[in-house]
């Protein structure tokens, strides 16, 4: 089993930027493909960025494409977001996930993921 605790949310202004982190233990980091997904409240869970295991390989939502970067540290065990132009719709609470496989008609999927962490309040207002 893998664990995962994410970090790095907070208030932040229109245009503004964050980083978040997600720490993982328990398995071996790299094993496995790591995703963002994000959950405003009334709404349901939706798939942000995914990284498959080397890091050489990401998909994005289309609205977050060009402004969000996910990517990986294999040596750390650690997932990042970087999150720049940031806007009042990507006002959220952020989840980091983690499975061993990756399926090209389910990765957008909350379901396909079988290990969450807690999440991190992102909060962007003026």
């Amino acid at each position: 089993q893998v664990q995962l605790v994410e970090s790095g949310g907070g208030l932040v202004q229109p245009g503004g930027s964050l980083r978040l982190s997600c720490a993982a233990s328990g398995r071996t980091f790299s094993n496995y493909v790591m995703a963002w997904f994000r959950q405003a409240p009334g709404k349901d869970r939706e798939f942000v960025a995914v990284i498959k295991w080397t890091g050489r390989i990401t998909y994005y939502e289309d609205s977050v494409k060009g402004r969000f970067t996910i990517s990986r540290d294999n040596a750390k065990s650690t997932l990042y977001l970087q999150m720049n132009s940031l806007k009042s719709e990507d006002t959220a609470v952020y989840y980091c996930a983690a499975d061993p496989t990756f399926n090209s008609n389910d990765y957008r999927l909350y379901r396909f993921y079988d290990y969450w962490g807690q999440g991190t309040q992102v909060t962007v207002s003026s």
